[in-house]
């Protein structure tokens, strides 16, 4: 059933072979790039090797029921053994999302609601940051533009690992879920009659990309200068440090007034707009293939309304899986796991059948 499995175990002890090689670590960047590669196939190797076991231990369980028939219901364990990791097996087997490993970049933009929708995303971003918290990531704020009331008209953040990820647990492979219109039904903070109101953030979410990634030519940029924005008082720059680059080719714009130093600014906007033309150029690429683009749980589409967030039922439910909880509370305390893990549980469903149908 599995007979390209025996391919990747070859090239797996191969790699444990190499890396055992202490002249191969003379290159850390080739050490670290065949360690990925082990990894991402170790898991694969350890359940392969289970169900083979598995099905000699079904053999001699049948051969030894025929004289005593006790055995048979060691021989029925083995079997639901095998069936499940026949179904882990393939679920392995389904082609990983090269960005699966990377960190990223996240923003939050306030929507439809005017304040409330301001004060959504700042509860938003909190939510994140939490989130980040509890399974050890890094956070850093690139950018922000903060409302009267205190919440966030745009925010970036930067999402990293605290060094490597076990497969499937990287930044983007969690958090690329989360692209989308976030809606929340409550009483906003502004409303004094006490009436429930519906609002919306958006949410993008882009794999942060290496300058070797992205080709990007300095005559077609367009770096407008200007002063920044906020709420008022001494968050206000009185020079005009905020930098706005343009990608004249795309259209694609990425700004920051953070920093206090224009050059500062410069280097955080073109780390955004970088991630965002490497973004733009995947969808390009998906959208080539289309088959496999309409298998998959829709990620960074900021078009559709992903998730709707009830504060009167304490409810959160996830429109794209059908994921329904009454725990909002934690939730946006940072307990976010069961609902990304609803996503990717439909993405690898998604995924499992299309491979199957090829």
């Amino acid at each position: 059933m599995f007979e390209a499995v025996e391919e990747l175990l070859a090239e797996h002890a191969d790699l444990e072979t190499r890396l055992a090689d202490p002249s191969v670590h003379a290159d850390q960047a080739n050490a670290r790039k065949l360690a990925k590669r082990y990894a991402e196939l170790t898991p694969i190797t350890r359940t392969y090797r289970a169900w083979r076991q598995t099905g000699e231990d079904i053999e001699a369980a049948r051969e030894l029921a025929a004289e005593d028939p006790e055995f048979l219901a060691e021989a029925k364990a083995a079997e639901a053994r095998r069936d499940e990791l026949t179904e882990e097996l393939r679920l392995l087997l389904v082609p990983r999302d090269p960005n699966d490993d990377k960190d990223v970049i996240l923003e939050v933009k306030a929507g439809e609601g005017g304040e409330e929708s301001a004060l959504f995303a700042s509860d938003l971003l909190r939510m994140y940051l939490r989130f980040a918290e509890r399974v050890g990531w890094k956070t850093e704020i690139i950018d922000s533009n903060e409302s009267d009331l205190g919440g966030y008209k745009d925010v970036s953040v930067a999402v990293k690992t605290r060094g490597g990820a076990e497969p499937g647990q990287g930044v983007w492979a969690r958090l690329k879920y989360e692209g989308g219109v976030h809606r929340v039904q409550r009483v906003p903070a502004t409303e004094s009659q006490g009436r429930i109101h519906t609002s919306a953030a958006g949410v993008l979410v882009t794999p942060e990309a290496e300058e070797v990634e992205v080709e990007i030519h300095a005559n077609d940029l367009r770096i407008d200068v200007y002063r920044s924005s906020g709420p008022g008082g001494q968050s206000v720059n009185t020079t005009d440090s905020a930098v706005r680059i343009t990608h004249l080719p795309t259209g694609i714009v990425a700004s920051c007034q953070n920093e206090k130093s224009q050059l500062q600014n410069k280097e955080q906007a073109m780390r955004i707009l970088r991630s965002r033309l490497l973004a733009a150029a995947q969808e390009e690429a998906e959208r080539e293939a289309s088959d496999a683009r309409r298998s998959q749980v829709r990620t960074v589409d900021r078009s559709e309304r992903i998730r709707t967030y009830n504060f009167p039922e304490n409810r959160i439910s996830d429109h794209r899986t059908g994921f329904k909880s009454y725990n909002l509370d934690q939730v946006l305390d940072g307990d976010l796991n069961a609902v990304i893990q609803s996503c990717v549980d439909a993405d690898a469903a998604a995924k499992l059948a299309a491979a199957q149908e090829n």
